[in-house]
């Protein structure tokens, strides 16, 4: 079932969001350098959430033991931020963070480098963020699941690259999964009818080889098949009358 929230709730879901997107956009990124590791992300995200009275949404979710996902290269999501994940020159690290405040949540991702990459590994994370940005304009009222699928999978695939398709976009609101789901591929006028109020996060997962991915013994942290890098980005937004919202970005962010 979908759930339409109220403005108040939508409200606390903005607030929530307002405080995820300075810790992605402006904390992290002093945080992700050579030679720090993935373990200090997780502490340095845990500290603030717990100073601004929050609830890391995914530490103990399904059984997750960490309030973030720190993914690097070839991982894709739900990598773990463990001190061995040392970060170093050209590695691509992907964040997915959530934060409850006030019994509603926010749910956010970005992908960051370290040192040089290559051009074709910045296309790839540049891609990746504008793909996110096609699929949110199409999260207009009238408009179906399926417009924002379609606009992300095809601007992908016109730039050379793959939509991971066994992960999927998701409403968003008291819990961190609710209805709809939101793929990131798909066809035009499918799916439910987007509704003002409605809450979604929407986030493109995207390939530098094909969308294969497998899962490591871990139960966790996923991998692309084939190796290849991968990016990852991620918005909670709400459809409003004025078109979409972006509850968990900040002013002018560029990869």
């Amino acid at each position: 079932m979908i759930i339409i929230k109220t403005d108040k709730e939508i409200e606390k879901m903005r607030r929530a969001g307002e405080h995820l997107a300075r810790l992605l956009d402006v904390v992290l990124p002093q945080i992700i350098k050579q030679g720090n590791n993935a373990e200090q992300v997780e502490e340095f995200v845990l500290q603030f959430i717990d100073e601004i009275g929050g609830t890391p949404t995914f530490k103990g979710y399904n059984g997750y033991p960490y309030a973030t996902n720190v993914s690097v290269n070839e991982e894709v999501i739900h990598g773990f931020p463990t001190k061995d994940k040392i970060f170093k020159n050209g590695d691509i690290v992907s964040v997915d963070c959530g934060i409850t405040l006030d019994g509603y949540i926010a749910d956010s991702a970005r992908t960051y480098y370290v040192g040089e990459i290559s051009e074709s590994e910045k296309k790839l994370i540049n891609t990746t963020y504008e793909a996110l940005l096609v699929g949110v304009e199409k999260a207009i009222i009238g408009n179906r699941i399926g417009d924002i699928s379609n606009a992300i999978q095809k601007y992908v695939e016109d730039k050379g690259f793959s939509v991971i398709r066994d992960f999927v976009g998701h409403g968003v609101g008291r819990k961190l999964h609710e209805d709809p789901q939101v793929p990131n591929f798909g066809k035009e006028g499918k799916g439910p009818k987007l509704r003002k109020n409605m809450t979604l996060a929407i986030e493109p997962m995207v390939s530098m080889g094909d969308f294969n991915v497998q899962i490591l013994e871990d139960g966790w942290t996923t991998i692309t098949e084939d190796k290849s890098k991968a990016a990852h980005f991620e918005y909670t937004i709400v459809v409003t009358e004025e078109g979409p919202e972006i509850l968990s970005g900040s002013p002018n962010l560029k990869p």
